[in-house]
């Protein structure tokens, strides 16, 4: 197969109109109804196809040579072409903070102080909607479909926040689908808050959440942890809401199991979503085969942080870490349980580093968790998964979907991994894009601390 220039492969898609993509490689796994009909699966099980595009929309996908249309082609010389992918768990409220909040030492404990301290100094509606707005920026030139969001809801912040992300919302709508969560401490939907904050996210068409943990503690066990989930789970049902927590985000914790129980008890299977659950995978075999069981049966669904989680479990100065941070990804798919792969804190004290690239949280976690030797379906665990998760339509290819692609300049999935993709052309509607990552001079109102003006 020819290996056509990368120059001459974006002249080509820049012409606009009708498009015949020809010889294009897919992971099997994003291809929405599967390989079509005599399509070549390579060893990775990548499927070679053409995909016709008509009027912003996949019209077809056939192997190679299978489609007979009157369309501008263009050869992509058996490239990789991905979906536009999904970030089912992010903060874009607590983003870009790096030089300006206080330092965190790297902990969780460090983190929830120096978000604390930046949120009640900065967070305000232009400040918000600046840092949001350059996350989204940044997720879209990496070729970012949908983010679901986490918003710090605390009493006398949640109004502003929610306000600040219906906005953005509007702004983003024809560029990237956003969902939102209200993010507090488990304890507070105990208190006369709890409705009202759960009319507020009602209003905005959001989730419910949290983290399991009371205001001001750590992750572990959590005195009145079932009439605290009750009380969740019926303003939720109140509401028609879904739910999505933080758990168990600490090498020691047992939240996840009476989540699962909770749903169980309030019939919520299948609208669950629990990111983090750390401590699951340091549990007893026995014991977390039996925790895996009882979330299966529960209907959770379950996404994995692997960067942020590296990033802060088993932190301890001058020590090297003993563990990963991640939860026991392969042996809850095993079990069939929904999961997903998810990008987290950027730059912000949780997490000092990142750039909202679902591309490269993706390549990171099959290192991390191994999910290679063979590859299998975990490409599905950026995209198809977590659609599947948020109820949106995207993070695969097939017919009737949206022509958003990215084109990678590799042809196997170990080239996929090995690099960045910062040369990635990007399609919305089958129209190239031309976009950059936007420039940190855009977040500079004030000089950092420690930086010159």
């Amino acid at each position: 197969m020819t290996h056509i220039p990368r120059s001459r492969l974006a002249a080509v898609l820049a012409e606009g109109g009708d498009l015949l993509l020809a010889g294009l490689r897919c992971p099997a796994a994003l291809l929405s109804g599967g390989p079509p009909p005599g399509a070549p699966v390579d060893a990775d099980g990548a499927a070679l196809v053409d995909i016709l595009v008509r009027q912003g929309r996949i019209a077809a996908v056939a192997a190679p040579g299978g489609i007979a249309a009157d369309a501008r082609r263009a050869d992509l010389g058996g490239r990789h072409a991905w979906p536009m992918l999904v970030d089912i768990h992010a903060h874009l409220d607590k983003g870009h903070v790096m030089g300006r909040a206080p330092s965190s030492g790297g902990t969780h404990a460090g983190a929830r102080e120096a978000a604390t301290r930046d949120r009640i100094a900065h967070w305000r509606r232009d400040d918000l909607m600046r840092r949001m707005g350059f996350g989204l920026a940044s997720a879209e030139a990496h070729g970012v479909a949908a983010i679901r969001t986490h918003l710090d809801s605390h009493d006398g912040q949640g109004e502003t926040s929610w306000a600040a992300f219906a906005a953005i919302r509007e702004a983003w709508k024809s560029r990237v689908a956003l969902q939102a969560v209200a993010l507090v401490p488990l304890d507070a939907w105990g208190t006369e808050y709890g409705p009202r904050l759960a009319d507020l996210v009602a209003r905005h068409g959001g989730l419910l959440g949290g983290v399991t943990r009371a205001s001001g503690g750590t992750h572990g066990s959590l005195s009145g942890i079932d009439g605290l989930l009750d009380r969740l789970f019926g303003l939720a049902a109140e509401r028609g809401l879904e739910i999505d927590l933080h758990v168990d985000e600490a090498a020691e914790a047992d939240a996840l199991p009476h989540v699962a129980r909770a749903a169980i008890r309030h019939g919520y299977e299948g609208r669950v979503t629990c990111g983090h659950c750390c401590s699951l995978a340091r549990l007893p075999e026995a014991e977390a085969q039996e925790t895996i069981a009882l979330v299966r049966e529960a209907g959770l669904s379950l996404v994995t942080l692997p960067t942020v989680n590296m990033y802060l479990q088993d932190r301890v100065p001058g020590r090297t870490p003993r563990w990963r941070g991640v939860m026991p990804l392969q042996e809850l798919r095993a079990a069939g349980v929904p999961v997903a792969v998810a990008g987290d804190n950027c730059r912000d004290p949780f997490h000092a580093y990142g750039d909202h690239d679902m591309l490269d949280t993706w390549r990171q976690a099959v290192r991390i968790l191994h999910l290679d030797h063979p590859f299998g379906d975990a490409p599905a665990l950026a995209g198809p998964a977590p659609a599947a998760i948020a109820g949106l339509e995207a993070g695969s290819l097939g017919p009737g979907r949206a022509a958003d692609l990215m084109i990678l300049e590799a042809w196997s999935l170990d080239q996929v991994i090995a690099r960045p993709h910062s040369d990635r052309l990007l399609l919305r509607g089958g129209a190239l894009l031309d976009l950059a990552p936007p420039s940190y001079a855009e977040l500079e109102s004030f000089p950092p601390e420690g930086h010159p003006a």
